[in-house]
């Protein structure tokens, strides 16, 4: 495996900050709405909960968002 060099790093940093926090944000947002509801329009909490864990980069929250949350 190649390491990556630290002026290469450095040089990302500004746009994979953000990145990570908004990731961050997004991942806690899902996981707060999840917790806090009781119906999903497909799925159970537990099957919800396992793929925004598990799909964390991303996908997992999208996924909830336009699947599983259930019009109010």
């Amino acid at each position: 495996m190649r390491s990556i060099p630290m002026e290469q790093l450095q040089e990302y940093l500004p746009f994979l900050i953000p990145l990570i926090i908004m990731e961050a944000i997004l991942l806690i947002v899902t996981l707060r709405h999840i917790l806090t509801h009781e119906h999903y329009k497909r799925g159970s909490r537990t099957l919800w909960i396992v793929i925004t864990i598990v799909g964390m980069q991303f996908w997992g929250p999208v996924l909830y968002f336009l699947l599983g949350k259930e019009e109010e």
